[in-house]
């Protein structure tokens, strides 16, 4: 476990949206391939075309289009996948896809649970406090949070630096007791309040999978402590993971 030491707790903090010191913000079901074949029960072809089609669609993350599919890394065997509900809208489905050791590449649903993303919904051009989550694909390599680590497999720090500064609301002190950093405009191998914005700070950063406190975000994506700890244990850096997140629309263009 990587504790952050004094440097971090002077530089770190920014997340979800609100300054403390001088950093910045938490920045700012499938598709149907297994219709019926139109061509009738009389096509000697139909049903070996069906198996094929539903045979192929579990070689792609579902409700993801080709230009998003496309940037899932072909080494990831784990995907994190935030499907809004409305690209205004600040309520999530998150889901975790795993391709197992013995697969022939196909994805696996293996939990869900319901989330929040940015209060003001998504964006594909994502500036700092537009209260919106990027859409996108994103690699997950570092994790961390104000508690102790609960056997994380991707590098965790725990600073309590990260804790939610308590001028927000009760309800939100919680927030990030557990982080999980987005790789959207940050350093990669640093922990997820490293204030680094490779991309300049106009285009935000400090997007995080961490804790839900009931309504939307100022970026990040929330879901349930258990969530947390599921993913926490769950995600390998050996097995390359991603985040594809992004409202409905977006998300199947």
């Amino acid at each position: 476990m990587r504790i952050a030491g004094a440097v971090r707790a002077v530089v770190a903090a920014a997340a979800c949206g609100v300054l403390v010191t001088s950093v910045t913000s938490c920045a700012s079901g499938s598709e149907d391939a297994s219709k019926k074949d139109d061509r009738g029960a009389g096509n000697g072809g139909s049903a070996e075309g069906g198996a094929n089609a539903r045979a192929a669609d579990l070689r792609r993350i579902p409700d993801v289009g080709d230009r998003l599919q496309s940037k899932i890394p072909k080494n990831s065997r784990q995907v994190v996948a935030v499907y809004g509900d409305g690209v205004n809208w600040a309520k999530s489905t998150v889901v975790l896809y795993t391709k197992s050791d013995s697969s022939d590449d196909t994805w696996e649903k293996v939990r869900s649970w319901p989330g929040h993303n940015g209060k003001k919904g998504w964006t594909t051009g994502h500036r700092e406090n537009d209260k919106r989550s990027p859409v996108g694909v994103f690699t997950l390599t570092d994790a961390g949070g104000v508690l102790a680590d609960p056997g994380a497999k991707l590098p965790y720090t725990q600073s309590s630096s990260m804790q939610a500064p308590h001028y927000w609301p009760k309800t939100h002190w919680r927030d990030f007791d557990y982080v999980i950093a987005i790789d959207y405009n940050r350093a990669k191998g640093t922990p997820p309040n490293d204030p680094t914005r490779p991309q300049g700070q106009s285009k935000g950063g400090s997007i995080w999978l961490h804790m839900d406190h009931g309504s939307g975000t100022s970026g990040c994506v929330s879901l349930s402590k258990s969530g947390m700890e599921y993913l926490l244990r769950t995600l390998d850096p050996k097995q390359h993971p991603v985040v594809v997140m992004g409202d409905r629309m977006n998300l199947k263009a």
